[in-house]
């Protein structure tokens, strides 16, 4: 797109432009196109007139430009790669040529084999402990070596450097900013307490949680569910797109919800499959609600990072209202007083 355009990039990501990418790839569809879910990329599934690798239909990804460099995003296809040699089940791209990210149109994009699925019932127990059991297994493969190029999940990248982005850019409503402000300021000096998510690291000699490559957003919708009995049943991950370096409870508790007494009773059957494969340090449990208290402000700076792309004030259009505000704030105190309560026990 020229400088001068003023359209968002992903306004010019035309069908036939998604066409074109697949032909440049010496692939051909048949002509059948749809659009998936997915806010932060544009994927899109596509049926092809000769099957590759006997896929006969095939998802394409066009990342966000400017969220990663290309390093970071191949970071992510290498653990993919990893991930399905050691037979944990995720999906990863595609090697065509040799090459698993490719350009066209001035964005990068991947290809990878459509797998379908459905969500996980997570109120089930033996879902979750058959969920736990994959996760640990992903870890497994995580703690193998670092990431180098892909970032950490801390209270830098996640508390500090999205607060002063949305101060910055007066995205806060003017009624709400200073209370906004002083809850989150209180929150962080909670979450730094933990030497895991502090923005510099505690020292070698200090006794602390490891730090592991991770899925990075482990919600149930990045999760897709083949009952038993079909092929491939279980749980596996379709999206590894926010994979980054932290501690491995990150992946177990965006899977909780409802009251404590019901996240204690999830969380247990979770790590009842876990711990069949991996060990699991009890310390980071103590995690669990600052983790939650770093995706509130995230959340709320990415949505303001990407206003400009037309699907955002579609999709949020309740977003940057002094209501969204207020009860950021709100949601803030509650989460300082979560935080300096007991951890869950299992």
């Amino acid at each position: 797109m020229h400088a001068t355009d003023p359209r968002h990039p992903y306004e010019t990501l035309t069908p036939d432009v998604v066409q074109d990418a697949l032909a440049s790839l010496g692939l051909w569809g048949d002509g059948r196109l749809s659009a998936l879910s997915s806010y932060e990329n544009r994927v899109y599934q596509a049926a092809l007139e000769t099957p590759l690798d006997g896929h006969a239909q095939v998802v394409l990804k066009f990342y966000r430009p400017g969220r990663w460099s290309e390093a970071q995003i191949l970071e992510e296809h290498a653990f993919a790669a990893e991930l399905a040699a050691a037979d944990v089940p995720v999906v990863a791209p595609l090697s065509i040529d040799g090459h698993t990210l490719h350009r066209h149109g001035g964005f990068l994009f991947s290809v990878s084999p459509r797998r379908g699925g459905r969500r996980p019932e997570l109120e089930d127990f033996d879902v979750l402990e058959w969920t736990g059991r994959f996760l640990a297994r992903l870890h497994t493969v995580g703690a193998a070596r670092p990431f180098v190029h892909r970032p950490a999940l801390d209270a830098a990248s996640f508390g500090h450097e999205p607060r002063d982005w949305l101060l910055t850019h007066e995205a806060v409503a003017p009624e709400v900013r200073t209370a906004w402000r002083q809850a989150l300021d209180e929150a962080l000096q909670i979450i730094e307490s933990h030497p895991a998510l502090r923005p510099v690291r505690a020292s070698a000699t200090e006794d602390r949680v490891a730090l592991i490559r991770l899925h990075g957003d482990c919600h149930p919708g990045n999760i897709l569910w083949t009952p038993e009995g079909e092929p491939g049943a279980g749980p596996h991950f379709v999206d590894l797109d926010d994979a980054r370096t932290g501690p491995a409870v990150q992946d177990l508790w965006m899977l909780l919800s409802g009251e404590r007494r019901q996240q204690t009773q999830q969380l247990g059957a979770l790590l009842d499959g876990y711990e069949q494969m991996r060990d699991f340090d009890r310390r980071e449990l103590a995690l669990i609600e600052p983790l939650r208290t770093l995706r509130l402000v995230h959340y709320s700076a990415w949505i303001a990072r990407r206003w400009q792309d037309p699907a955002f004030p579609i999709n949020f259009p309740w977003f940057g209202s002094r209501d969204y505000w207020q009860g950021q704030v709100d949601m803030l105190v509650e989460q300082i007083e979560e935080m300096q309560k007991p951890p869950l026990v299992v």
